[in-house]
């Protein structure tokens, strides 16, 4: 972006730029030169991003007009990245009135330009039949564009990018199932987007003209069905063709347990993607090239964006996914530290070992746990939780890990939320599992007094009424195998890694 180096650089705020586009935008936009401003309910979340010293963070919610108002003070343009989006049945009254908010705290701060990503709906279908999810997304849009701001509303179907949910979803049921029963909607036509182009219309829309205020449809150049995708993404993949078998009675809320059982999204998100594609979604048009500045860039296609996808998955670089976001109805409330804490009962599990390893070793397995390497301990008994986690709508265990060796703050790990981590020395979990109450898991590294290395585990679970208290003392017994069996396997793989490994006086 071309400024005058005597003017201040325009400001952008970013509103949920813990999420899987917002964790992507706010860097392209630091690199196009633009001074960027992220509105977070939990700015801690934000901590260890790789920008985050070139941005500024504030807290606050997009429901609250006070937080909204002092986030937009100052800002050029602000982007609208937040919706509702399975998060339960009142969904579509929260974003209206999170909307409504947003757009008249934007006009009365003199905000530029409003820029949303909204979902692209269908031809000739009216609003009223739309699935909960797009008609919300409509009806958002509308919100800002009546707001005297001048908004760009861009309308995307299926994103195409390392660690989207529409992604993940394509390639877990195509990988796990070489032979698939599947909903109808897998003939329905659909043009993706990969997520570099999304990325480079919501940059591009930051400097559109005054007098331009409306959507525009992105897509990329393909229109595929559901079942060609599948088919092209196994090609890419290097897996032999699938056998698709699709039937009319899947509908979109039994397809989206199918879709929760068979793939790490859960039922919960994936119904509003699977009711997304009950009609056939194709840009009505295509020239918002027009409006953005620079040269005009081909957008890239299915395949190409599938190969770049893959690529970030195989090389551990992906940046964000679509858990990147906190899990509607998942608890927040941090670990109560106060040893005077007066929330109520708060039941604990201690478990403490010494280490015939370095203090590196034992943090590289405590950070490595999760995903693909497990939890150390009676892994049928992990499963069954995680399955039925899943069968009550909760996220189960198959979110894994982003990275298969380092963990930041917010980063969701299979059923837990990295609530805190100091490297080399602490990790805190909280729990997002479905649960009669609060639940985290804390693991801590430290040399004693005698030298040693010690390995400190604690299980803490705050419940919620009687059947908290019931679930604790009912599960209690098997502690002793779950945990008690980390800890000493923790301990153990930590010691066996370091007679196999060389160590540095750092932490890695």
């Amino acid at each position: 972006m071309d400024h005058d180096d005597t003017r201040p650089r325009p400001r952008c705020l970013v509103t949920g730029a813990t999420g899987y586009i917002g964790g992507r935008l706010v860097p392209e936009l630091l690199d196009a030169g633009y001074r960027v401003r992220c509105l977070a309910r939990s700015p801690g979340r934000l901590r260890d991003h790789p920008w985050i010293d070139r941005a500024e963070v504030v807290g606050g919610d997009v429901t609250d007009p006070g937080s909204v108002a002092r986030a937009l003070d100052g800002v050029d343009v602000a982007y609208y990245l937040v919706h509702g989006m399975g998060s339960g049945k009142d969904f579509e009254e929260t974003d209206r009135r999170a909307a409504r908010i947003f757009a008249e705290q934007a006009r009365i701060a003199g905000v530029r330009r409003i820029v949303y990503l909204s979902g692209l709906t269908p031809a000739g279908v009216p609003e009223s039949e739309l699935s909960p999810h797009l008609r919300s997304r409509a009806e958002v849009a509308h919100i800002l564009l009546d707001s005297g701001v001048p908004a760009t509303i861009l309308r995307a179907a299926v994103v195409i990018g390392s660690g989207s949910a529409s992604f993940e979803m394509l390639r877990y049921l195509t990988e796990r199932l070489p032979v698939m029963v599947t909903p109808s909607w897998v003939h329905t036509r659909i043009q993706p987007v990969a997520v570099r182009d999304v990325l480079r219309a919501l940059v591009g829309s930051a400097s559109m003209p005054s007098d331009v205020s409306r959507a525009f449809d992105l897509g990329g150049p393909d229109i595929l069905t559901y079942r060609q995708m599948m088919h092209r993404y196994a090609a890419i993949a290097g897996l032999p063709r699938r056998i698709i078998l699709p039937v009319p009675v899947l509908t979109p809320r039994l397809s989206s347990h199918w879709v929760g059982l068979v793939t790490p999204v859960p039922a919960s998100l994936a119904r509003p993607l699977t009711e997304s594609l009950r009609h056939e979604v194709v840009c009505h048009e295509n020239d918002i090239a027009r409006y953005l500045a620079g040269p005009p860039a081909a957008p890239i296609g299915f395949d190409d964006a599938v190969r770049l996808a893959l690529q970030r998955v195989r090389e551990a670089k992906v940046t964000t996914r679509w858990s990147s976001a906190s899990v509607p109805g998942a608890p927040s409330d941090p670990l109560p530290t106060d040893p005077d804490w007066a929330g109520g009962s708060l039941y604990s599990d201690h478990r403490e070992l010494e280490v015939d390893a370095s203090p590196e070793a034992l943090w590289r397995v405590v950070e490595g746990i999760g995903g693909e390497n497990g939890w150390y301990s009676f892994p049928l008994a992990w499963a069954v939780r995680g399955r039925l986690d899943r069968l009550v709508g909760g996220v189960g265990l198959r979110r894994g890990r982003r990275d298969a060796a380092r963990l930041r703050v917010g980063d969701s790990l299979d059923f837990w939320r990295v609530e805190e981590i100091e490297p080399g020395r602490l990790l805190r979990l909280r729990a997002e599992m479905r649960l009669p109450g609060l639940a985290w898991l804390e693991m801590s590294v430290e040399r004693g007094e005698n030298g040693r290395t010690r390995y400190r585990q604690r299980a803490l679970f705050h419940p919620h009424g009687l059947l908290g208290h019931a679930y604790w003392w009912s599960v209690s017994p098997f502690h002793a195998v779950v945990f008690g069996g980390m800890a000493r396997n923790i301990a153990r793989t930590a010691a066996s890694s370091a007679a196999h490994r060389p160590e540095h006086a750092t932490v890695p």
